[in-house]
């Protein structure tokens, strides 16, 4: 998990930099590079754990469909919380903070960042 912490890491400190009024951030450009960091630091997780079960570098998933078939093949143990966890976070994270940059209250930030790293934890 150390790479994907790395990343989480990283959007943190682009958010501590970002200034901050009414509970809102001013300027959404680092805000939406914040969130497409710590989309990557999930996907990284998911791949960490793939390389850790025998998956190669250039088995990896290639695509957001690709995670969503490796996540229901390598871990369907979990009854299909991870699937929609990762679908969660997808929708938050890559397509409303990064792609679209909707997200500007920090506390729903805040919340992402977390909902991340729970995700993340999951994987140790």
């Amino acid at each position: 998990m150390k790479e994907s912490l790395r990343y989480l890491q990283n959007a943190k400190e682009i958010l501590a930099r970002t200034p901050i009024e009414d509970n809102d951030y001013v300027d959404i450009k680092p805000v939406r590079e914040a969130f497409g960091t710590v989309y990557l630091a999930v996907l990284e997780a998911i791949n960490e754990v793939l390389l850790e079960r025998g998956v190669t570098k250039k088995e990896l998933p290639k695509s957001v469909d690709g995670y969503r078939i490796a996540l229901k093949k390598y871990f369907a143990a979990h009854n299909g919380k991870l699937a929609r966890k990762f679908e969660h976070l997808y929708d938050t994270l890559h397509i409303a903070g990064y792609y679209r940059g909707l997200i500007h209250d920090a506390a729903l930030v805040k919340d992402s960042l977390k909902a991340a790293k729970e995700f993340i934890d999951k994987f140790k």
